[in-house]
């Protein structure tokens, strides 16, 4: 197990492309949902954010993207750092132009737009002309055929996969340096699933695009991440290696449903039979 005061002397940190330092975020002025959290995400990088439904890790990638005022949240400690800059007072508006956008969870398509229009309320910060967003609409259609095919129909009447394609395209064609993914696998169909995470993966290597992941498949997660960061109760409790958290003996028991090799049924036991090392 990693601590993050080992990790924070790794060479990761030295090239942080975004960083997270030690933030707290409040609801309402008085719930504290996140504690202290840091993280950081390098240029180029995959970084999966994962844990259970509730751990903190869509307070976190809204921390990041600046839209938690809008459900009375704020960072009351802490700074984020993007591209070298300090971001966590600016505008959403701001920070896209900067390069970092959040595709939110649930996928939040226009239903009533067509699928193209909806790709193209993504270029509403530009202001490099009709050409070079033309260009980057055939380059998102290259990405993604599938909503090709499905450019003119009403994204409401669209599948789960294609909605899901329609949120990153939309991303896509805001030129951005970093997305913050949230749960891209949420309802979908797993061959859809291993579709998206691989145009993800394609994504990172062809255009150079950061990812951080919030996301609760962890097996899939840090099967194309490259370091992970996981979340209870809104803190980071384990960090490393993707590889190393994959081979690691809590993170395969209580993430990966895995103990001592073998595939683990929660339904014949009422609760974990051995307590997880970072609680202890």
């Amino acid at each position: 197990m990693m601590s993050q005061a080992a990790a924070a002397a790794t060479p990761q940190t030295a090239r942080a492309f975004l960083s997270v330092n030690n933030i707290e975020v409040v609801y309402s002025h008085v719930i504290l949902v996140l504690k202290g959290v840091s993280l950081d995400v390098p240029k180029g990088g995959i970084v999966a954010l994962l844990g259970a439904n509730g751990a903190g890790k869509t307070t976190t990638l809204k921390a990041i993207s600046n839209l938690l005022h809008g459900e009375r949240g704020e960072v009351t400690k802490g700074s984020i750092e993007f591209d070298g800059e300090i971001v966590h007072s600016l505008s959403p508006n701001d920070l896209v132009k900067r390069g970092c956008i959040q595709v939110m969870e649930g996928r939040r398509c226009f239903g009533h737009l067509t699928v193209e229009e909806n790709l193209l309320t993504g270029a509403f910060t530009r202001r490099d002309g009709k050409a070079a967003i033309m260009r980057d609409l055939e380059r998102v259609y290259a990405y993604f055929p599938r909503i090709r095919e499905r450019r003119e129909a009403q994204a409401g009447y669209t599948s789960g996969g294609e909605q899901q394609m329609c949120a990153l395209g939309r991303a896509l064609m805001s030129r951005p340096k970093m997305i913050l993914l949230d749960e891209p696998s949420m309802g979908l169909a797993p061959q859809i699933v291993e579709e998206i995470f691989e145009i993800v993966k394609d994504l990172n290597e062809k255009e150079g695009v950061s990812f951080l992941l919030a996301e609760q498949n962890t097996n899939m997660a840090l099967k194309y991440a490259r370091y992970g960061y996981i979340l209870e109760n809104g803190r980071v409790v384990m960090d490393g290696e993707a590889k190393a958290l994959r081979e690691n003996e809590d993170v395969k028991e209580f993430y990966l449903g895995v103990a001592e090799g073998k595939r683990k049924s929660f339904r014949n036991v009422k609760h974990y039979k051995r307590r997880k090392r970072w609680l202890a």
